[in-house]
């Protein structure tokens, strides 16, 4: 399994503000290289709070990219991925809709009913983990499903829980120009954060985006 992390962020390292509503931080350009990235991965994953805040609908209809289902019906995207441990994604979420797989990744905390009822909004649920997703048994059960190349989208809960498993393979991020500041506004990796023992990633190259500058990097094998 290769599982990539692509953000966009501020020059103080937020990927949103206080309000933690979607924030527009790259251009057009910085745009077209996100949907390849994302034509070139068999799912792309996010963090509940990142369906909640922003309602995104995964897609890429009508952007000149060709998916197929094993049955050879066409897809409009690669498949979607929410990492969802309580069951908290809308039933009328944008992410339930179109015509892509969509996988609610929950725990053992959820019950039965709530788990039906996410299927009947055309979702394949996976459970994992007991009060919070297992992410390197969410990991191994989507592998199962075919899924062999992971674009993870946010939010910072999220990554830094995959940084933490160290299950991220390559991290790509886009930096802007502007401050958003804030506490209390999410970052790259949020969650309790690492006390010791930094994880820390190689630079592979730098690349010149709209106005600002993406950096790609790999792990480090250290």
């Amino acid at each position: 399994m290769h599982v990539a992390v692509n953000v966009a962020m501020s020059i103080d390292g937020k990927i949103s503000s206080n309000l933690r509503e979607r924030v527009v931080i790259s251009g057009p350009s910085d745009f077209e290289r996100v949907e390849v990235l994302r034509s070139n991965s068999d799912a792309i994953m996010v963090g509940v709070q990142t369906v909640i805040s922003d309602d995104p609908k995964l897609l890429l209809d009508g952007l000149g990219f060709e998916f197929e289902s094993e049955n050879g019906n066409k897809l409009q995207g690669p498949a979607r991925v929410i990492i969802d441990s309580l069951g908290r994604t809308p039933n009328k979420s944008k992410i339930l809709k179109g015509n892509a797989p969509t996988y609610i990744v929950v725990s053992k905390a959820i019950t039965k009913e709530r788990i039906e009822e996410l299927r009947h909004c055309g979702a394949e649920v996976i459970v994992a983990g007991h009060e919070r997703v297992d992410l390197k048994i969410a990991i191994g059960l989507l592998g199962k499903k075919g899924i062999k190349n992971i674009l993870v989208e946010g939010g910072g809960e999220l990554i830094f829980g995959l940084i933490e498993e160290d299950i991220v393979d390559e991290l790509t991020v886009y930096i802007s120009p502007i401050i958003i500041g804030g506490r209390d506004a999410p970052t790259l990796a949020d969650g309790r954060g690492f006390m010791d023992k930094f994880p820390r990633f190689v630079l592979k190259d730098i690349e010149r985006r709209d106005d600002g500058i993406v950096l790609n990097l790999n792990r480090s094998k250290k």
